[in-house]
């Protein structure tokens, strides 16, 4: 189960990707097994030393009661002081962020995401990918790769 942010590729450059904890409530990890989540407009703040996840949406989960969890509230990341201490001085420069790439289920059956340090895409850059990619696409279907 593995539930990406395409958008994320074609917004941003990513430089490095990280692997981090979540920490989520009993709805939301069951909520996540059945793979219902969005990464619309996702993005990872720093609070107090602490990384953050904010607008990442989680559905209600359909069996819950009075105990569901709310949708859109933020989730702390877990990752090591050293990780932390790099990725804030990073973000300090002009043009970087943290942008969540994807969720998944480990082997040991927690939630991990996969956050990326990236760089924004000027629109020439974007237009430069899409070109890349149809490139790509047709060499593909010429050699039949």
């Amino acid at each position: 189960m593995d539930i990406s942010n395409r958008k994320a590729y074609h917004e941003y450059f990513i430089e490095t990707k990280y692997i981090a904890g979540i920490v989520l409530a009993g709805t939301e990890i069951k909520s996540l097994r059945t793979g219902k989540a969005s990464f619309n407009d996702s993005y990872c703040i720093f609070h107090q030393g602490e990384l953050f996840v904010k607008s990442l949406h989680i559905s209600e989960y359909a069996f819950g009661t009075y105990t569901n969890h709310e949708p859109l509230q933020e989730r702390k990341l877990l990752l090591t002081k050293r990780e932390l201490k790099k990725l804030e001085g990073k973000i300090k420069e002009k043009g970087y962020s943290i942008i969540p790439l994807k969720i998944f289920i480990n082997q040991k059956g927690l939630a991990k995401m996969e956050i990326g340090l990236a760089k924004g895409k000027k629109l020439y850059d974007k237009r430069e990918t899409i070109k890349q990619r149809e490139n790509d696409r047709d060499i593909k279907r010429k050699y039949g790769i």
